[in-house]
């Protein structure tokens, strides 16, 4: 039975395409059956994610740094490296551990759940800390969706002004272009475009959390999938590959993250949910509340 149930969980989690979703399903999985420690989520869940990464790279060229706007990148260059430091920072002053809060600062300053899901197997990160990132995180995607279109009413952004807005102050893609969506054609373009700037910081962060948290006989510390990741992320490069393809890596990356993260939220159980603390909240939220109005009034004096 739990076989089957799971065949249908994941169809149902590729359908919604998203990857809370996709994780909030495998614990529903996990808590109605307890699966045995030899289940195949269990065993194949980090693998499937990993092999997602690589994937990844694949859709990244490192050309498109060159396809976003020259004024805003080196804004998005300095907000990412200030907010992941800010989150390490306040998260050492409220005792929240230090891998969650890499990933909620590979999450803030990145791009949301696919950063925090790409660093999660370099640093080697508990099911329970990857759930708990994910899930505050999905929130404040969720929040801003609705709260950055009701604000325009008041502030009154151009569409190029709200693009680049957005593109700065809100995780997750999706969530990026679903906010630009309400505003029109020109906020999308904007926004889609210097949310690429942010996304291929992926690179580097994926590079430094596997060094940083590299075991003492690892040498430099780069894990297998690591490795095809950069390689995929240079080919990509170098060959250039047309919209069909480069369309095709990215869904096959889309689908190993959420089945990935399915098989993660399998490996949870009721007693890792309650460890769950206010202070993980409070601080994904406190330097989020911080980054709204300051990247407000960048883009209004740029």
């Amino acid at each position: 039975m739990p076989y089957f149930l799971t065949i249908i969980i994941i169809a149902i989690s590729l359908w919604i395409g998203n990857s809370a979703v996709s994780l909030l399903l495998g614990i529903s999985l996990a808590l109605l059956y307890k699966l045995p420690k030899d289940f195949l989520t269990q065993k194949y869940g980090s693998r499937i994610l990993q092999t997602g990464i690589v994937f990844l790279g694949g859709s990244l060229s490192l050309d498109s740094f060159y396809e976003t706007n020259s004024v805003y990148f080196s804004w998005i260059s300095l907000y990412v490296v200030l907010a992941f430091g800010a989150v390490i920072l306040l998260g050492k002053i409220l005792g929240v551990s230090q891998k969650l809060s890499f990933l909620l600062a590979s999450g803030t300053a990145v791009c949301g759940g696919t950063a925090i899901a790409s660093v999660a197997p370099s640093i080697k990160a508990k099911p329970e800390d990857l759930t708990m990132a994910i899930t505050i995180v999905f929130l404040l995607n969720a929040v801003a969706v609705l709260l950055f279109p009701f604000l325009n009413n008041f502030i009154q952004l151009n569409e190029i002004q709200f693009g680049a807005w957005v593109a700065l102050a809100i995780h997750d893609t999706a969530s990026v272009v679903g906010a630009a969506s309400s505003i029109g054609e020109l906020s999308v373009e904007v926004a889609a475009t210097l949310k690429v700037a942010r996304t291929i910081w992926i690179v580097p962060l994926v590079i430094f959390a596997a060094w940083l948290y590299r075991s003492k006989n690892e040498g430099l510390g780069l894990p297998l999938f690591v490795i095809f990741f950069l390689i995929a992320a240079l080919l990509n490069s170098f060959l250039q590959p047309d919209e069909i393809i480069s369309g095709y890596l990215k869904e096959i990356n889309r689908i190993c993250l959420l089945i990935g993260l399915f098989c993660i939220g399998t490996q949870i159980s009721l007693e890792n949910l309650k460890t769950i603390k206010i202070k993980s909240v409070i601080l994904a939220s406190s330097v989020w509340a911080f980054i709204v109005p300051t990247s407000l009034i960048l883009v209004q004096k740029i």
